[in-house]
């Protein structure tokens, strides 16, 4: 018997690979006579998937196939061969949102977005391999300092960079997920995709809007399938007092700006939202409150908002 819940989404029948997300590939700066040709067949795609006549190589050759105008379409290539080479990489970022809210509407500038990416610790050298492989050029000072956390790529043809985090996310507050990218594909599991929005201290319009995507195309529970688990989300606000802090005031932003600053077309999917995201905000913040806290929890809860609970991530820049 389908549910709700089963036939919301992406279509679990159908393979989201550069090939059903982007037959747009566009000429790229090295397609003239000099375009370097990918090693094996030039129009091969994961999975078998043969693309069609407006899908052929657009002159960002590298050893996988050419690269894709759309970062989207991209960032799910690079996925599946990832995973045909045996590596757990998972997207993030905003545009994880729209691999699991494919009809949402508002795709403003999508061309321009950076990919973001996770992977495991234990998948940092194959994965390096595969997208130097691919055509990408490493920020190998960058990735010597900071590669035990994160790495960094560029996209030279189309001047579009790509950040992968190692093993968990660390900005106004920390979060692991190297040991959960098993459960879900292409992106990392939902829970983790609302808390790398509701974690920011200072969070933004888009921000709001990425998390409010998710909430109004998918419920709360406590599983993983298709589903934002709200015990992987208590098990860090029970933990931790600024997480709590942090969370909860972000669900009290996201529920202002649905009641009164949310316009015309910003959270449109061409058809009804599936759920309410007003009733899941309230449900969320329920759950958060209700959830017995720690004691390490009760004692920074003393110490409140003299002191400053969350942390101010710095910009670090790249050389190559």
């Amino acid at each position: 018997m389908q549910t709700k819940r089963d036939t919301h989404g992406p279509d679990r029948q159908r393979q989201y690979t550069a090939a059903t997300m982007a037959p747009d590939r566009v000429l790229g700066t090295a397609g003239g006579p000099h375009e370097t040709r990918p090693k094996g067949p030039p129009d091969a795609q994961p999975g078998g998937v043969s693309p069609g006549p407006a899908s052929k190589s657009d002159g960002s050759g590298n050893g996988h196939g050419s690269t894709l105008r759309d970062p989207l379409a991209e960032a799910l290539r690079l996925i599946d061969h990832a995973t045909a080479a045996g590596l757990q990489v998972r997207l993030m970022g905003g545009l994880a949102f729209h691999a699991q809210v494919p009809e949402w509407t508002a795709r403003i500038e999508r061309e321009r977005r950076d990919i973001d990416l996770a992977t495991r610790a234990r998948d940092r050298r194959g994965f390096t391999d595969l997208m130097t492989s691919s055509g990408y050029l490493a920020d190998k000072q960058y990735n010597a300092l900071y590669g035990h956390k994160q790495l960094y790529f560029v996209d030279e043809a189309r001047g579009r960079p790509v950040d992968v985090l190692i093993d968990r996310l660390e900005m106004s507050h920390t979060f692991t997920f190297g040991e959960r990218l098993a459960i879900t594909s292409p992106t990392l599991p939902l829970a983790e995709l609302l808390l790398s929005k509701l974690q920011v201290a200072n969070i933004n319009r888009k921000d709001i809007l990425d998390a409010l995507a998710l909430l109004s195309e998918y419920p709360l529970g406590q599983a993983d399938d298709r589903t934002i688990n709200v015990g992987r989300i208590t098990q860090l606000t029970s933990a931790d007092w600024g997480w709590w802090r942090t969370l909860t005031g972000n669900v009290d932003r996201l529920g202002e700006y649905l009641a009164g600053d949310l316009q015309t077309g910003e959270l449109e999917f061409g058809r009804p939202r599936r759920y309410d995201p007003a009733a899941q905000l309230d449900d969320l913040r329920r759950a958060v409150d209700d959830a017995p806290k720690s004691t390490r929890w009760r004692l920074r809860a003393r110490v409140g908002e003299r002191v400053q609970w969350y942390e101010e991530p710095e910009e670090v820049g790249h050389g190559r």
